[in-house]
């Protein structure tokens, strides 16, 4: 973003801030994510929203009807009532798998919904879920989570993957397959040159479908009319653009664009989350405890003192702003070092592009919404 954004956000806040750190949204490069992940949507694939990387009510409603989809994938166990209240005809797929005992200490009424997808990664897993369908006697969807190159866990060789299905098959009461779950993030991650998205691509997609094979096994056709074959992420989704065999895939912060996201597979998308620090203190020259010694070295160097501080993220504005190594980080009051000519003064603000969304959307109660770099409204976030 250019100097010329980030100045007229710090006039705004100057005359319209909270005085405190913000968490800024900027609708207008929301809008041009969702402009830039339509064009590349495979129009066979429904699109499913990830809950923790865009945690707030309104941000969801907002992304929701414009995408548009009531598909939402959760990481985070209390999110469930949030999102069932908000979307009642939403459907839920869990991203990782729940401990058993998180369902153990849950009312009844979460189960009488048939619209969550419970993500079993091991027959293990999926007994105990099958001992806790018998014991409220009710009917439980799952859906399986599958190892396709990312070696994080799941159902990896067809003896464990075809005992589960066969336990399903054999508790139709108490289960019911929704679908499978395959991540592949790594996929646009591994360095280049030595690794070729495309090629990975493919290898994960001939894995896929091995397992594809395997539910038509067990299942017939009319069982599998529906069934929910979920892959991608935010760094992935375009490869599977021209084909794939998944017909669900998973977006959330390409959307907002957090640092960590700056892939060439997202071109296309501009950073849209912001945290706004106003600047308590100026310091004309850096200077540390007991160094004195060290001034002459950093004598074009001034300090500033923000408000909180110690975020995962990279100061973008002023120019040249970052934590110094030696003074040591803070989240009350951070000390940036700045270029000597840099001007700027008490009450102005510095922002932060954050790593993560997910890591800073709950550490704030609100999303500070700004449309044409002026205040437009206030959300508020999932905090718990």
């Amino acid at each position: 973003m250019s100097v010329a954004y980030f100045e007229a956000l710090n006039r705004e806040l100057i005359q319209a801030g909270t005085g405190q750190a913000q968490l800024l949204l900027d609708l207008d490069s929301l809008d041009a994510n969702l402009a830039a992940l339509q064009a590349q949507l495979n129009a066979q694939c429904q699109m499913r929203i990830v809950v923790k990387s865009l945690a707030s009510p309104e941000l969801l409603q907002y992304i929701s009807q414009r995408l548009p989809s009531q598909r939402f994938m959760l990481f985070h166990f209390p999110h469930l009532k949030q999102i069932q209240t908000l979307f009642p005809q939403g459907d839920i797929l869990l991203g990782k798998p729940m401990p058993i005992q998180s369902l153990q200490r849950s009312d009844q009424q979460l189960f009488e919904s048939q619209n969550i997808q419970w993500l079993i990664d091991s027959v293990e897993r999926l007994n105990q879920y099958l001992q806790f369908a018998q014991s409220r006697q009710i009917q439980l969807r799952v859906s399986l989570e599958i190892d396709i190159g990312l070696h994080r866990g799941g159902f990896a060789d067809e003896t464990n993957f075809t005992q589960a299905l066969a336990l399903i098959q054999a508790n139709a009461p108490y289960l019911k397959l929704s679908g499978l779950m395959g991540y592949d993030a790594h996929v646009s991650k591994l360095p280049q040159p030595w690794f070729k998205p495309e090629a990975i691509f493919q290898r994960i997609q001939q894995r896929y479908q091995f397992f594809i094979r395997c539910l038509r096994q067990y299942f017939s056709e009319a069982e599998l009319k529906d069934v929910c074959l979920n892959g991608a992420g935010s760094a992935s989704f375009g490869l599977h653009q021209q084909a794939t065999v998944c017909n669900d895939l998973a977006v959330g912060s390409a959307l907002v664009k957090p640092l960590d996201f700056e892939l060439s597979s997202l071109k296309a998308f501009r950073p849209a989350l912001w945290i706004a620090a106003p600047v308590l203190k100026v310091i004309p020259h850096v200077q540390l405890p007991e160094l004195s010694f060290l001034s002459r070295v950093f004598r074009k160097q001034q300090a500033v003192f923000i408000y909180g501080g110690y975020w995962r993220g990279k100061c973008e504005y002023p120019l040249g702003a970052k934590p110094h190594g030696l003074y040591g980080r803070s989240s009350n009051q951070e000390m940036l070092q700045l270029p000597s000519g840099c001007q700027i003064q008490v009450d102005d603000y510095v922002f932060i592009r954050p790593s993560q969304s997910e890591a800073i959307i709950a550490q704030f109660a609100a999303l500070c919404v700004i449309r044409n770099r002026q205040l437009h409204a206030t959300w508020c976030t999932f905090r718990d």
